[in-house]
């Protein structure tokens, strides 16, 4: 079994590090922050003969093994930057604890106070970015060590068997029914197309931008030699939330950049998958949570995604998933300490804002149970009624359910799809629902933009 190692980056390890930058750069740390976020990651700013270098050091995340080690993602930003990409520059490895050092990128990476114009220049800018990436002969790549294919017809499984094998199976804690089906779906699906080999950020759509201005690719930590496609796919989801104008016409200036057309049947498939890497990644962390780990950010990023997949399967097979009638929220005797816990959650001043962070997990996690106080019985007895009305018997726990469930999906064929599909559209909208209260950021579902340009929500 992979496990996470032992000696990640923790703030008990910062003094060690620190000194390690100090003699390497020949000068002084003068300032450091923990970034407010799920992986140890750490602004720090060294003086040097009268400037100040803006570094970050990034660590391995804390509740679920990398996909690929921290080391090979540093290998990939390093090989990178040496090739002319435009990332940030890798300094150095420190092996206890185990952490990398690069350059700190100015900019934000959405597009908050810029206009349509700036965001149209920045997108322009980062598709010419990833056409550039795609174009760099992947020999020299591949020497370096970085993670291939060695028959290039298999080289969209590269990342996919990672996160399947390396990550989900390796780690697997209880039964994934919806992850099980879309992994058999696409099993028994491949793509029509496949030889293309690119080196590819993969999570792509990742850069900072300022004032209109492309700085740089950022977060290449599933970068590998892959199907160049997969930039094409994975950066969909993102754009719910960042919001990177029409993919279509990104699609458009990618054509005019590479000199090729897309291959929109791929990119297809590639998006399929990766709207499954976070049910993949934080399978382990939901299962049986770390200390550290970021339940309510895990938790939403899922259910998100896996509504994602459904989205994607629906129009894939021309379907109009009808939306589910959620059950009026009860009140139970605990109704009353559920709301106290939450409101006594938000007048904490915590201090600093990786603490004040914590509090605000703290606080997602009490309004996600006080939202399965309110409604979530109900919720389970109507996945019971239709695991029943499938199989012909009706579960009496939500252990056995999701058994039998994963069970039927395993021995099926392919034979029973669309029932199942229509059982999981009730099952995942009843899952994101009680992330959070009706109408919170945390339980609203933002549709991603469809392949044939119709308009959903």
């Amino acid at each position: 079994m992979v496990g996470i190692p032992e000696n990640i980056l923790s703030d008990d390890g910062l003094p060690t590090v620190f000194a390690w930058m100090e003699a390497e750069f020949g000068g002084k740390v003068v300032a450091s922050s923990r970034q407010a976020r799920w992986r140890p990651l750490y602004f720090v700013d060294i003086e040097r003969d009268g400037e100040t270098l803006e570094l970050v050091v990034r660590g391995d995340r804390v509740d679920t093994p990398c996909v690929f080690p921290l080391e090979h993602e540093m290998l990939v930003q390093d090989q990178m930057f040496k090739a002319g990409v435009n990332v940030p520059r890798v300094y150095g490895w420190h092996e206890n604890p185990r952490c990398y050092v690069m350059d700190r990128v100015a900019g934000i990476p959405g597009f908050d106070g810029a206009t349509e114009d700036q965001r149209r220049a920045v997108m322009r800018d980062y598709m010419k970015l990833l056409a550039h990436l795609h174009s760099l002969p992947v020999q020299p790549f591949k020497d370096a060590g970085i993670a291939h294919a060695k028959d290039p017809s298999e080289v969209h499984l590269v990342g996919p068997r990672q996160f399947e094998e390396v990550i989900y199976r390796s780690t697997k804690q209880r039964p994934d029914p919806f992850l099980e089906f879309v992994l058999g779906w696409l099993k028994r699906n491949p793509p029509k197309s496949v030889g293309r080999e690119a080196l590819v950020t993969w999570d792509s759509g990742q850069f900072h931008q300022k004032d209109g201005k492309l700085v740089a690719m950022i977060d290449v930590e599933i970068g590998h030699v892959g199907d160049a496609m997969m930039d094409l796919a994975a950066f969909r989801m993102r754009d719910t939330v960042l919001h990177f104008g029409d993919i279509s016409e990104l699609y458009r200036d990618y054509e005019e950049f590479s000199g090729a057309p897309v291959d929109l049947e791929a990119i297809k498939w590639h998006h399929l998958f990766f709207t499954m890497t976070n049910a993949l990644s934080f399978h382990v962390s939901l299962a049986a949570p770390t200390p550290e780990s970021d339940y309510m950010t895990n938790l939403q990023w899922v259910n998100e995604t896996n509504l994602f997949a459904l989205d994607a399967l629906a129009e894939y097979l021309d379907l109009d998933l009808p939306r589910v009638v959620m059950p009026e929220p009860g009140e139970t005797q605990v109704a009353v300490p559920f709301e106290h816990m939450v409101r006594s959650l938000t007048r904490i001043e915590a201090g600093s804002s990786f603490a004040q962070h914590q509090v605000r997990i703290l606080f997602r996690l009490a309004r996600h149970l006080q939202r399965w106080d309110q409604v979530g019985r109900a919720m389970e007895q109507a996945t019971f009624d239709d695991v029943a009305a499938l199989t012909g018997r009706r579960p009496a726990t939500w252990q056995e359910s999701e058994q039998m469930l994963e069970d039927f999906v395993l021995a099926d064929d392919g034979t029973h799809d669309l029932p199942l599909i229509h059982l999981f559209n009730a099952k995942l909208q009843r899952a994101q629902s009680m992330n959070g209260p009706v109408g919170s950021a945390m339980a609203r579902h933002n549709p991603i933009q469809r392949f044939d340009g119709r308009r959903v929500g």
